[in-house]
């Protein structure tokens, strides 16, 4: 069901209206109606769409985790797109979303950063979950009782994917960023500090292990894009780490043709091709899940910042539906219990000069 508004698309409607440290979460019982309960998705631009094979996917699944565990109607969860990608129009489909009757409303990524800035005092009643960013304005981070913003590990879920894909057997890696944002970043650098780790673990020398670094510079589909991940194949690279949102449809379009590997991000993608041998996830739908849940219980965090780590299994690799030939299962829990330990330490540093190699010889483009 579409119903288009001067303030955006709503793709899944409201019938009445529209016909810093891992913290443990709240779970105590509280007062409020599982009908009260009318929960917005928001998109940050009018590309941005709900089976994104990234965040919105990921959000919206925790959306329904939710409603499925709750007997919630379906009229009560909707996914809003903007007419244009603006931090106008973003608050302005917010005020539109509130006004079909939302009361929770989750916003991905780091484009909402200014808009909530603002937003969260415009609608003091109004349940803000943001996912991969903080509130932020001119470099000032402000969050507000209404707001809990959540961040994801993904320097140790890059950490995984790069020490799998040399334990596999893969010598010629490659990682295409999306845009440098701090989450991407920290992707990239997991994974060459997860090769390093691996290529350590199975004595490798120096040089034995390579990996092409490049940020695409956008996070849509492009041929360009499918153009240059098929030279990088060509060239001799095994297998490309791709955190790049919708652009890492093309490079599983390469990859296909070019009878070679990804990984990919955020959600589970190997549905998205077969080329997919896992994917470095984020635990979007359980953070999604327990902080609708923590609203349901009269007990919101707000005000707050957490980090889904592998502590609390925030992070991880899919495993169920992975394409290895040599990594194994057992394998892969061990690493991860080291991980999630605090024995393995993995830098979350933005600054490429942080990430020590002696192994692994990184070639940034």
């Amino acid at each position: 069901m579409k119903i288009k508004t001067i303030l955006g698309i709503c793709a899944v409607a409201f019938l009445a209206a529209c016909s810093t440290d891992s913290e443990e979460i709240p779970t105590s019982e509280g007062t409020q109606a599982t009908s009260d309960i009318q929960i917005a998705l928001i998109a940050h631009s009018p590309d941005s769409i709900l089976d994104d094979g990234s965040f919105n996917e990921g959000a919206w699944q925790g959306i329904q985790r939710f409603m499925n565990r709750h007997n919630l109607s379906s009229n009560q969860a909707a996914f809003f797109q903007p007419h244009e990608a603006s931090d106008v129009a973003r608050i302005d489909l917010i005020a539109g979303a509130i006004d079909a009757g939302a009361n929770v409303l989750v916003l991905p990524g780091f484009h909402f950063q200014s808009a909530l800035y603002e937003a969260q005092d415009l609608f003091p009643d109004t349940k803000f979950i943001l996912l991969d960013a903080s509130p932020m304005r001119d470099g000032n981070v402000r969050i507000e009782d209404n707001l809990v913003a959540i961040h994801y590990a993904e320097h140790e879920a890059g950490f995984l994917a790069g020490y799998a894909a040399v334990m596999e057997g893969y010598r010629d890696l490659g990682f295409m960023g999306g845009i440098a944002v701090p989450a991407v970043v920290r992707f990239g650098h997991g994974f060459i500090q997860g090769a390093e780790h691996a290529a350590a673990n199975l004595g490798l020398s120096t040089g034995d292990v390579t990996l092409t670094y490049h940020y695409l510079g956008q996070f849509s589909p492009d041929p360009a894009i499918t153009t240059t991940a098929a030279a990088w194949f060509a060239s001799g690279t095994e297998v490309i780490f791709v955190a790049a949102g919708g652009a890492g449809f093309s490079v599983f379009s390469a990859a296909e043709t070019s009878n070679a590997s990804t990984i990919g991000v955020d959600v589970d993608q190997s549905g998205d091709s077969d080329s997919v041998i896992t994917s470095a996830i984020k635990g979007l739908d359980v953070s999604v899940y327990d902080m609708i849940t923590a609203v349901l219980n009269d007990n919101f965090p707000g005000g707050q910042e957490f980090i889904y780590d592998a502590s609390i299994h925030g992070i991880g690799l899919t495993m169920d539906t992975a394409r290895f030939n040599n990594f194994t299962q057992t394998q892969y829990e061990v690493i991860f219990t080291e991980l999630a330990s605090g024995s393995i330490y993995v830098s979350s540093s933005l600054e490429m000069e942080d990430i020590n190699t002696t192994l692994v010889i990184v070639t940034e483009l």
